[in-house]
């Protein structure tokens, strides 16, 4: 789901939606000079989404939410979206109003902040009538975050270097995820840190999980789902494991840990048996979502 062809613009004002993605398949190949981490991963987008507002307004950025432990200053990507995009303009900034209705766990590996600061730059450059091509609007969203540029194209890709590079592979089929978070917060920078000094036992097969979504094998899928941070994540939040395990037990053909965590996603084949993994899991956390592949 491209964030643009979601996004209505009427007057001042754009509306659109941010959605959320799971990693089928997440695995470390390098660590660079600059010091970040080389990744090669399979993304997906789920819809599960937040609601996004943007409007030119007054002479400043200012964002309102309907959650309030959100930071509504420059510690929110989507604050640093809308100055990211005036200083790339080379202009002196405009106002712009930013309403953020969350749906989207926060800090969960689902993406949502990217999302927002993706859909905002998209926003704005349809306000101010499309200063910047794709290409360009693309490469300032990597700027603002390694998972931007993938939020503001989404569906089924492979992404790589810092999670940049991206090949568009052939769309799932729609099938039922079932999204669980539990009420943790993980550091991604610490979850890279502690593997740099953690031994490798999980090794993605990137290239099976691509012959399987090419062959549009969904058990082959399930089968190669696999994150190489996930061991570090669980080592000190078991409770991740403790969900994949019921959810497996719940009639899920494969689980996994989505990005640095905490979130665990599982695909169903069989609505009925998502929908009682959902009732049963919500008797236990608060963010618990029946989704659908985009």
């Amino acid at each position: 789901m491209k964030l643009s062809d979601d996004m209505v613009i009427s007057g001042k004002k754009a509306m659109g939606r941010s959605y959320a993605k799971i990693n089928l398949t997440l695995d470390v190949v390098g660590k660079r000079p600059d010091g970040y981490h080389s990744i090669e991963t399979i993304m997906q987008t789920v819809n599960l989404s937040d609601i996004i507002i943007v409007e030119k307004y007054g002479n400043d950025i200012k964002i309102t939410s309907n959650k309030k432990f959100l930071p509504l200053n420059n510690k929110n990507t989507a604050y640093k979206a809308a100055e990211l995009f005036f200083n790339e303009l080379g202009e002196k900034r405009r106002g712009v109003k930013i309403l953020i209705h969350k749906n989207i766990p926060v800090a969960a590996g689902l993406a949502g902040g990217s999302g927002n600061g993706a859909a905002v730059l998209v926003a704005l450059n349809m306000l101010y009538n499309k200063p910047f091509r794709k290409e360009e609007i693309l490469k300032i969203g990597t700027k603002l975050g390694a998972d931007v540029p993938y939020c503001m194209t989404g569906g089924t890709q492979l992404a790589s270097g810092i999670g940049e590079i991206m090949q568009p592979l052939k769309p799932l089929k729609r099938c039922y995820v079932l999204l669980v978070t539990p009420p943790i917060s993980v550091s991604t920078p610490w979850v890279y840190s502690e593997f740099d000094n953690t031994e490798k036992n999980i090794f993605p097969d990137t290239k099976a999980m691509i012959n399987a979504i090419e062959n549009n094998d969904y058990f082959g899928i399930c089968e190669n789902f696999s994150n190489a941070l996930e061991d570090v994540t669980v080592k000190k939040y078991p409770v991740i494991r403790g969900i994949k395990e019921k959810m497996i037990l719940n009639g899920a053909n494969g689980a996994l840990m989505s990005g640095s965590g905490p979130t665990v996603f599982g695909f169903f084949d069989d609505y009925n048996k998502a929908k009682a993994s959902q009732d049963s899991f919500s008797l236990m956390y608060k963010d618990v979502y029946l989704v659908t592949t985009l």
